[in-house]
């Protein structure tokens, strides 16, 4: 038990921000490869704002953005870029690193 005087190591604070950063996943690897391609269940940003290029996963958030962002214009759901829609995922293209990927 630490007195009034000494400080304490760790606060409940950061010891949370560890755990946190430790057990949550943050895209990069194999376990983000869905998210980063945008193809079926994963890339949460499904939709692009026309003006400003901010995305969004769904329409509600992207009509909550708009109205705080761009109030005098109306939104229009037609006008939405769909990123699922438009990217297709090309795997004949070599991958630079690879060792072969320059061969023709």
């Amino acid at each position: 038990m630490t007195g009034k005087a000494k400080p304490k190591k760790h606060t409940a604070k950061e010891i949370a921000a560890k755990v946190d950063a430790a057990t949550t996943n943050r895209g990069g690897g194999k376990a983000g490869l869905a998210d980063r391609s945008g193809v079926g269940k994963g890339g949460h940003a499904k939709y692009e704002c026309p003006h400003c290029k901010t995305t969004a996963p769904d329409v509600k958030s992207m009509q909550i953005h708009h109205d705080a962002k761009h109030p005098k214009t109306p939104f229009d759901e037609a006008k939405l870029i769909n990123l699922h829609a438009n990217h297709a995922v090309e795997s004949s293209k070599p991958r630079p690193g690879v060792r072969g990927s320059f061969k023709k």
